[in-house]
């Protein structure tokens, strides 16, 4: 297995620092998903910055709504989550080729992260005590179990090809040619499958209006900011994470490293609102069929590629 210098943000700058850039960085991202949302849904960027700070200004002034006998800790503990495991997930992508936390298995941390929203997003569902949050919490423990498969076997085919669960050694392990070339179809069920932990594009069926909004129904004030700016980060976080593990990170000509981590970065946000925005959104039972009987068949597959392509010594 490939081996790099583990670098940490914190052994450069320090814990505090460290913890506050990544920190800054994650909001950064969220409001990067948030105007571009914006101006893909107005057909303009003028204003679609400041739209999404006004929203959340709003929501930091508005008053929490009630339901009749809501489990008020469990509802509070799940919104608080959603921002926070987004964030946590963000640790180890490669900010300016540094990790806030550097695992043996960095991959597996992103993943577990994914896993644990699934805990949060179900008690955001669960908390309020009413039909529609608990239809669309269900909805959504059925469409991530279906794509977390999907999600783990795109990361898994990330470090066979890179010979570590390092997301360093796995930049380090494209100097030359882009894991996209080799590995399209994990490039895009790896951006499918978070995007349906995010219930976002097609993948809305846990908010959708046949359901009143479903797990976000109850929501309002600061418990809605929290969850919304969560769904943002996590949707960043995802964009940079699929820069560093498919596009080559901060690798590129002529431009410092973090503009082409930055740019691509960009770019995928980019792409991931647009098509999520022009797509319809899928029947929970179409969406979990896809996830099982589609993407599933499809990653062993890659998997299979990549495998073969290693043993012939192509990524050597």
């Amino acid at each position: 297995m490939r081996e790099t210098a583990t670098a940490t943000l914190p052994e450069a700058w320090g814990v505090l620092p460290a913890v506050l850039a990544v920190a800054l960085v994650g909001v950064g991202l969220g409001l990067v998903v948030a105007s571009v949302d914006r101006a893909v849904l107005a057909g303009r960027t003028r204003g679609a910055v400041l739209e999404p700070l006004r929203e959340g200004a709003r929501l930091l002034l508005e008053q929490r709504r009630t339901t009749l006998a809501p489990d008020r800790l469990l509802w509070r503990l799940g919104c608080v989550a959603v921002p926070v495991l987004a964030l946590l997930s963000l640790a180890v992508v490669p900010v300016g080729g540094r990790t806030l936390w550097s695992t043996s298995a960095d991959l597996v941390w992103f993943n577990a992260m994914e896993a644990l929203l699934w805990a949060a997003i179900w008690l955001v569902g669960w908390g309020p005590n009413a039909f529609h949050a608990l239809a669309g919490g269900y909805r959504f423990l059925a469409q991530g179990l279906a794509y977390e498969l999907p999600l783990m076997f795109a990361l898994v085919t990330v470090g066979v090809a890179a010979g570590s669960l390092r997301t360093t050694d796995v930049l380090a392990a494209q100097d030359g040619l882009w894991f996209v070339v080799t590995m399209p179809v994990a490039f895009a069920v790896f951006v499918a499958s978070a995007a349906a932990f995010a219930f976002w594009g097609p993948f809305a069926a846990p908010t959708s209006a046949d359901i009143a909004g479903g797990v976000t129904s109850e929501l309002s004030g600061v418990d809605r900011l929290l969850v919304e700016a969560g769904r943002g980060v996590f949707l960043g976080a995802t964009a940079a994470m699929a820069a560093a593990l498919f596009l080559g990170g901060d690798s590129g000509p002529w431009l410092p490293g973090p503009l082409w981590q930055l740019l691509k970065t960009l770019a995928v946000v980019t792409a991931l609102v647009w098509v999520g925005r022009r797509l319809p959104v899928l029947r929970p039972d179409r969406t979990v069929e896809v996830g099982w009987m589609v993407l599933v068949p499809l990653t062993l597959v890659q998997a299979l590629v990549v495998a073969v392509l290693v043993l012939s010594g192509f990524y050597a």
